[in-house]
């Protein structure tokens, strides 16, 4: 099992640069689990793409019905005391922070592509590119 924040799973859903690594992530440990919180900043990425008209609604529809399947049932709400010390011992927000609390929580790795993250917790986060080598 694995934290992914929304970069990993914009980067499996949305086809792009990142899309291999977040793949070789997905292969070498499909167990992918997150906050709630994914879902909004999910939608918004997903928005930024449809109003560019990068995606067309159909294809922004079956990403999210797609990453939200993928997600069902692992899907965490962290207690704001975890993730208010995370914040107060860094320079990262709370969203950010909120899945640094959940991968310390799960006694797990977080996997990123957010070098604020990859330098502040070096010890529960991991590069979404390097990760599944």
């Amino acid at each position: 099992m694995i934290v992914v924040d929304v970069n990993a799973i914009a980067y499996l859903w949305i086809p792009g640069e990142m899309t291999q690594h977040a793949e070789r992530a997905l292969a070498a440990d499909p167990h992918w689990v997150s906050t709630v919180l994914w879902r909004s900043e999910f939608r918004n990425i997903l928005t930024g793409c449809l109003r560019r008209r990068d995606l067309d609604l159909a294809t922004v529809t079956r990403c999210l019905e797609g990453a939200e399947s993928q997600l069902a049932g692992h899907e965490y709400l962290i207690p704001t005391a975890l993730v208010m010390e995370k914040v107060a011992s860094s320079t990262c927000s709370a969203y950010d922070c909120e899945c640094v609390a959940l991968a310390e929580d799960l006694n797990t790795t977080l996997v990123t592509s957010d070098k604020q993250i990859l330098d502040q917790f070096p010890r529960l986060a991991r590069s979404l590119s390097e990760f599944g080598g």
